[in-house]
């Protein structure tokens, strides 16, 4: 049996290691095959044997690894943006109650630095004796209620023999607090009494480091939340109601009980609400939000439509045929979905960092305290030292770098009409190097129409060639056979039935007509056959291959009687395409099962001088091979039927759509407008996220690396140091920092520099260098 494949939302993530400890778990539950959590998403995607696991047997695992979860619902998406909502509240909430309860602490940290000079001796007094107790009173809420997330975190990492984020702040909020209680009972202890003043107390540092932390984690929320703002849009232009004719009455129904087969009517300026076709009326549609493309779409009886779009100024009546998850809509909600829960090759980096990232801090931790203590240092200092170096780690920013940046890019892409499968395609499109084109239906309309009819026996006419040509393409499905029918059609022609058809690959057809033979083919067929192509055939063939057509030679048992030529148009943005693709650096190759002469032709019009002819369908895989095994990274382009191997082999496949009528399947990228200009698109839209990537990863580790020794006072001497608080915020910064670089991909715009987006890095970069200076200089 197939395994089945499931999606969970879960709850109570903090980091990139919360993620790999689940992931962990899921893997080790019977029946599990593959299971992959990713914490942007926060969503695990399961690949299970239901005979072997059920889905509460996941929801338990995952419970058992301390988080929660519940089964995705494709269908309840609202709902799922609600728990998102909640989630976000619950941060929100909590950090707003660790604040109030945190500030009176800041206030007595603030009196214990002052000189008593500073301060109006009655209100000292009268405080002061009030600061301990009040500060432990005020600190064990938040640090076991508020902070009971990161406790229950650290203990199910602790029973999986690892370490997360939940393990840093828990070791070094708890070491905090701790110690000032051990100091507190102390003086109570010496003095007889709990009114003591708040010396040696740092009950602040524990209740600012949470603080702090939960201000990221809401921060952090609010902000993956935008990075899916691209599928929250594309689900809300889903009309709730549908107007359709039922028992000969129109009426509006919820779009549940729309059935396959309804009429449904489209008022003017309303969306149309199912995917079908015009069975009356006429008007524009607006599709930009399906296709991206900004011109409205003429649409008249016969024609497709599409759920979500907008009609313009006349009325449509529709036949429904593909409804709720069969829908163009939800096709592409699905396919950017699973992009965006994808994995990039950049990511497998990041995760084994962080996978050793949390233990090595623990021992700098450790070894902090130790060579303080060694020195000379006093408990207070070294301690404090220990609890800044656990809590300025964290490898949030480090698994947040990628995920995000490939849920933004995504979203980007479905929003510009390009669907992207995933990090994967993200970090192959950057490298590519070599672009090959399918020539029709691609770099052409596919749509051929007859130019020629040359006669070449004396006995024949041109009406006789088209007869016995048209008769013998009848049976076939090439885009020349079609163009040959509809030649014949449009002059009358009675067509006549063919016997013992066949159609050799790359070649040509053959049958029998009144008890005669017949040939359609290129020179190889007639080779094959032994049928002499002479030199003044051979002469009106090259004319005709000059001029960009394609030459169709058709022979009787004996001899050649004729030539049909027929010629593909190029699409309007062929050549504006390829030129934008060579001025980013990239070689163009077309490739074609044209003869060279016509492939020429048709290459020299859109700028493109490397060639691939008389390829077969079966053959361009090879040549794909060929191209790689010469050194070059190359993306295929095609349209996604004839060219799958070929698509599969390259490095980057990018499938053309017809429409929105995609095959999903076919290609890492799939352009829904089958526009050659979206390919460019594509690929700068690829290599801006994968330089956001590289810029968070370069962060998320420039962080740590800058923070870890400032954190552990080695430059102390120049008064440069971190209290833990100070050290908890700037950890919260880099996470949301990482976010917010990923969001700014929603501004790309194609063939235009966004400034904003190049200067970020820079800015942030300064605003961190300032950060750190600004926080010393409040430690020292």
């Amino acid at each position: 049996m197939p395994p089945v494949r499931t999606i969970v939302s879960i709850t109570g993530m903090h980091c990139a290691n919360c993620a790999a400890l689940i992931t962990r778990k899921l893997n080790e539950t019977p029946g599990v095959q593959e299971a992959t959590v990713n914490y942007a998403t926060s969503r695990a995607h399961i690949r299970f044997d239901d005979r072997q696991a059920t889905p509460p047997d996941l929801i338990a695992a995952i419970r058992k690894a301390g988080y929660d979860g519940i089964i995705a619902d494709d269908t309840d998406r609202d709902g799922e943006q609600k728990r998102r909502q909640a989630e976000v509240r619950a941060y929100r909430n909590t950090f707003t109650l660790s604040a109030v309860m945190s500030t009176p602490l800041v206030f007595f940290m603030v009196l214990s630095l002052l000189p008593v000079s500073a301060l109006p001796s009655p209100l000292l007094s009268a405080v002061e004796n009030w600061m301990g107790i009040v500060s432990f009173l005020l600190a064990t809420p938040v640090q076991f209620y508020l902070a009971r997330g990161f406790y229950r975190g650290a203990w199910s990492a602790l029973r999986m023999r690892t370490f997360t984020m939940d393990s840093l702040v828990a070791i070094g909020t708890t070491t905090a607090y701790v110690f000032s209680v051990i100091n507190l009972l102390r003086h109570a202890l010496m003095e007889r009494t709990i009114l003591v003043p708040m010396h040696d107390l740092y009950f602040e540092v524990s209740a600012l480091l949470i603080t702090f932390v939960l201000l990221g984690k809401w921060l952090e929320a609010r902000a993956k939340g935008h990075t899916s703002m691209a599928i929250q849009s594309l689900v809300a232009l889903q009309p709730k109601t549908a107007r359709v004719v039922r028992n000969g009455q129109t009426i509006d129904i919820p779009m549940e009980e729309v059935m396959v087969g309804d009429t449904v009517h489209v008022r003017p300026g309303e969306k149309i609400a199912v995917d079908g076709i015009v069975i009356g009326g006429s008007s524009s549609v607006d599709e930009s939000m399906l296709t991206g493309e900004s011109m409205p779409v003429e649409k008249k009886n016969g024609d497709r439509v599409y759920g979500a779009t907008m009609n313009g100024n006349g009325a449509l009546e529709l036949r429904a045929e593909r409804l709720g998850s069969e829908s163009a809509l939800a096709r592409i909600v699905r396919f950017v979905e699973e992009a965006q829960s994808s994995r990039a090759p950049l990511q497998d980096f990041a995760d084994r960092v962080a996978s050793w990232f949390v233990p090595l801090v623990i021992g700098s931790a450790v070894l902090t305290l130790v060579i303080w203590l060694l020195l000379g240092a006093d408990l207070t200092f070294s301690l404090l030292a220990f609890v800044s170096v656990i809590v300025i780690a964290c490898p949030c920013a480090l698994g947040l770098a990628t995920p995000t940046a490939i849920m933004v890019a995504t979203g980007r892409g479905a929003e510009l009409g390009i669907l992207i499968r995933g990090g994967q395609p993200l970090q192959a499109a950057e490298n590519v190097d070599t672009i090959v084109f399918d020539k029709t239906g691609t770099l052409t309309h596919g749509k051929p129409e007859v130019t020629d009819v040359v006669v070449l026996d004396p006995m024949m006419n041109p009406l006789a060639i088209m007869h016995i040509a048209a008769s013998l393409e009848r049976p076939s499905e090439h885009p020349l056979a079609a163009s040959i029918v509809r030649h014949a059609a449009a002059t009358n022609l009675e067509l006549a039935p063919v016997e013992d058809f066949l159609a050799v690959a790359g070649q040509g057809i053959e049958g029998t007509i009144n008890g005669k033979q017949y040939l359609l083919g290129n020179r190889t067929m007639m080779a094959h056959r032994n049928i002499s192509v002479d030199a003044s055939v051979e002469q009106k063939l090259f004319f005709l291959e000059d001029t960009g057509k394609t030459a169709m030679i058709v022979a009787d048992e004996t001899h050649v009687i004729g030539i049909v030529a027929a010629m593909d148009t190029l699409k309007e943005t062929s050549k504006e395409a390829v030129t934008e693709l060579k001025r980013m650096g990239l070689t163009p190759y077309m490739i074609t099962g044209d003869n060279f002469r016509t492939a020429q032709a048709i290459a020299k019009q859109v700028g493109i001088v490397t060639v691939l002819a008389d390829v077969l369908p079966e053959q361009k895989a090879a040549k794909i091979r060929e191209l790689q095994k010469n050194g070059r990274i190359v993306a295929m382009v095609g349209d996604g039927i004839n060219d799958s191997p070929a698509l599969a082999k390259a490095n980057l496949g990018i499938a053309m759509g017809s429409g929105t009528d995609i095959a999903m399947d076919t290609g890492d990228i799939v352009l829904v407008r089958s526009d050659l200009r979206d390919v460019a698109t594509a690929l700068a839209l690829s290599r801006a996220a994968m330089t956001k990537i590289r810029q968070n990863l370069f962060f998320a580790l420039a962080y740590n690396i800058i923070g870890i020794p400032i954190a552990a006072r080695a430059f102390v001497h120049w008064d440069i140091l971190l209290r833990p608080e100070l050290a908890g915020l700037a950890m919260a910064m880099s996470s949301v920092s990482v976010v917010t670089n990923s969001l700014l991909l929603r501004r790309f715009t194609p063939h235009r520099n966004d400034i904003v987006s190049e200067l970020a890095p820079v800015f942030m970069g300064l605003l961190f260098a300032a950060a750190f200076f600004a926080f010393a200089k409040m430690s020292a």
